[in-house]
């Protein structure tokens, strides 16, 4: 009986050991269970790593795709891992993670391991998180160093294993990771320090780039040459010792020199008055996804054009300055538009945007003066109040002040009179006192709104010195009215982008401004003739010279504030300012025809293409009319003038008065003073 109560005894003590060590794993167990279960409680979603799409730069191209620009909160051009070159990926899995394709997410062995280094070292020399660590470290937990934060990224760390490929890890750690310089990821790394896309790069290339990853700061090349070659010479050591390359490479490429070539991410300077209004344009598109969605947006703009032009619009101005012996140099903006689209191809805002970044061109409100009055002769074209040929008398006008018991009376600019002229002639010679007449036969109200319809977005006057080109206007409203006399009378909003694709390569949709018909093709037609006489004989024939087809109009505002010169052919149409900010006198004699044709003539000598549309065909309801025009100045001249078929003359030369309407007849006969 003693006996078996001792075995019973012995074998009561094991159980009893047995038990209480598995209720301690299972209590340990337990907690483990508890803490996992907490932790992931709290734990970031990573289903966004399955999808994962970075903040990424946009890159802004011309019509030719230049570079003329990137915009970005971090400067990253995300790559598939197909694009980066094996020896590459080979140099931060040896640097950073050489159990990264054997290991979990987790390389216990690798955490031991650096445990034991740092130890030896009496300091930290070595961590111990893979590569999957530092994806879960950086985009999913805060950078927070503490225990919990610890155990939040191993856990993630061994599900983002779980979840992705060895492949889709690397792509996210590639693009991802900042490597100094204000570079995000392996392409704009490689576009940064040696000006290349990454699968261009070298194997010395790519080793200095895999150490960067532990201290961007202290390892950068522009920096610390010295210690970036001792950390690429760890990098290819280590390359070495898995066995991805053999000593004697690691060796020549320990050796070779450090050869950098920064790349440029600064905005063409050329191109900055431009860029600044499609950033407008296209932000009110976008948002802040303009900044972070690595779109790639072909603009209207042609960068070797728009080059040129500034060239010539420094040189004008410069030579302004010296015909009067002032120090001062004026300002001057151009705009070019191409008719059948309204695409910008050359905008220049003044001399030098970094100088001033007011835009001239598009923010600068100025008189416009006799460039306004091609306007006025469209409308009274269109409402058939005239033909070309139609008399008309240059006279003394008085009409009725802004002020009671006041009058205004606006006089030429060469002070004199012509008497009765066709309309051709008025234009061709600009004369005040018609244009007012003409305002007054169309009637203001309609002038108005006409001009509104021609793009005419700035307030105008609502009295008669419209007519004259009191009221500030853009050089940009008044180009792109231009634009509708060479577009056969169709107004063509202007546009700043020809196309944009997303990160994916995909077209991104863009709501483009649909062209309206402002004026019959017939009237438009009838104002490319006059415009091209006023080029042939009146105050733009500086622009002969261009020798093509081209029609235009200048404007000179009083004491020579402002001149202007507005000119097209068949395929663009360019806009000219000169003038000072302060409204100081560009000098004696500066009129358009002096002071800013010249300009537009160098800026359209120095387009790229060359002017093959040839001459503007009429269309179908337009007949040519033999007509003896007399011009004060010039004399009688035998003219081929331009009618549609309603207005064709019954009558030997040109549409008798008689068939006027009365009123008409009544305001433009010769009267004198009122």
């Amino acid at each position: 009986m003693p006996k078996r109560r001792k075995k019973n005894t012995v074998l009561t003590h094991f159980h009893l050991t047995v038990f209480f060590f598995l209720a301690a794993a299972v209590a340990l167990g337990l907690i483990f269970l508890g803490v996992y279960a907490y932790l992931s409680l709290g734990l970031p979603d990573i289903s966004k790593l399955i999808n994962y799409e970075p903040p990424a730069a946009t890159e802004v191209l011309d019509r030719h795709g230049e570079t003329l620009a990137y915009w970005y909160k971090e400067r990253r051009f995300p790559v598939p891992i197909s694009q980066i070159p094996p020896h590459l990926i080979q140099a931060f899995v040896s640097a950073e993670d050489a159990r990264f394709y054997e290991h979990k997410g987790l390389d216990f062995w690798g955490i031991l391991r650096a445990a034991l280094k740092d130890i030896k070292a009496r300091r930290i020399v070595q961590g111990g998180s893979t590569i999957t660590q530092q994806v879960a470290r950086s985009l999913l937990l805060s950078r927070e160093r503490s225990f919990i934060r610890k155990l939040k990224e191993a856990i993630l760390a061994w599900e983002i294993d779980s979840a992705l490929t060895k492949d889709e890890i690397l792509t996210i750690y590639l693009n991802h990771i900042y490597l100094g310089a204000g570079a995000y990821g392996v392409e704009a790394a490689a576009r940064t320090y040696f000006n290349k896309h990454v699968w261009e790069l070298n194997l010395p290339e790519a080793a200095l780039i895999a150490g960067l990853t532990p201290a961007p700061s202290r390892y950068n090349p522009f920096r610390h040459p010295e210690l970036a070659l001792k950390r690429r010479a760890y990098v290819l050591r280590r390359m070495a010792e898995e066995g991805y390359i053999s000593w004697e490479e690691a060796q020549k490429a320990a050796r070779s020199p450090l050869k950098l070539n920064p790349g440029d991410f600064s905005p063409r300077p050329e191109a900055l008055y431009f860029l600044e209004e499609l950033k407008k344009l296209l932000e009110k598109r976008f948002g802040p996804a303009l900044y972070t969605g690595g779109y790639t947006v072909y603009t209207t703009l042609d960068l070797t054009w728009q080059e040129e032009a500034q060239k010539a619009l420094n040189q004008q101005v410069i030579q302004i300055a010296k015909r009067h012996h002032t120090r001062e140099i004026p300002q001057a903006a151009v705009v070019c538009l191409e008719n059948r689209t309204g695409a910008v191809r050359v905008l220049l805002g003044g001399r030098d945007f970094k100088t001033s970044q007011f835009n001239r061109a598009v923010q600068a409100r100025r008189q416009p003066g006799s460039a306004l009055k091609p306007l006025i002769w469209a409308l009274t074209l269109e409402k058939d109040l005239a033909t070309v040929a139609s008399e008309v008398v240059d006279e003394p006008v008085v009409l009725p002040g802004a002020k009671p018991y006041t009058y205004w009376q606006p006089r030429n600019f060469d002070k004199d009179y012509l008497g009765p002229i066709s309309l051709r002639t008025a234009l061709v010679h600009s004369r005040n006192t018609v244009a007012v007449k003409l305002a007054r036969a169309v009637g203001l109200p309609d002038l108005l709104t006409f001009c509104a319809e021609m793009g005419i977005k700035s307030p105008l006057a609502p009295n008669y010195s419209v007519a004259l080109g009191s009221s500030g206007l853009s050089l940009l409203e008044l180009t792109r009215a231009y634009t509708v006399f060479a577009n056969q009378g169709l107004f063509q909003k202007e546009s700043y982008v020809e196309s944009i694709f997303d990160r994916h390569g995909n077209p991104v949709s863009l709501a483009f401004g649909v062209e309206k018909p402002v004026l019959s093709p017939e009237t438009a037609y009838q104002m490319v003739f006059l415009l091209k006489e006023v080029v042939r004989t009146g105050t733009g024939r500086c622009a002969k010279a261009l020798k093509v087809p081209a029609g235009g109009k200048t404007g000179t505002t009083d004491n020579y504030h402002d001149a202007w010169f507005i000119g097209f052919t068949k395929e663009v149409t360019c806009g000219v300012w000169v003038g000072y900010d302060n409204l100081k006198s560009l000098g004696h004699l500066e009129t358009g025809g002096r002071a800013a044709c010249p300009l537009w003539l160098k800026v359209m000598l120095s387009r790229p293409e060359d002017y093959s549309g040839g001459d503007f065909e009429p269309p179908a309801d337009i007949t040519f009319v033999r007509v003896k025009d007399y011009d004060p100045l010039r004399g009688e001249e035998d003219l081929w003038l331009p009618f549609e078929e309603k207005n064709v003359p019954a009558l030997k030369n040109k549409l008798p008065r008689s068939r006027w309407p009365k009123f008409l007849r009544e305001l433009l006969r010769p009267r004198g003073f009122w």
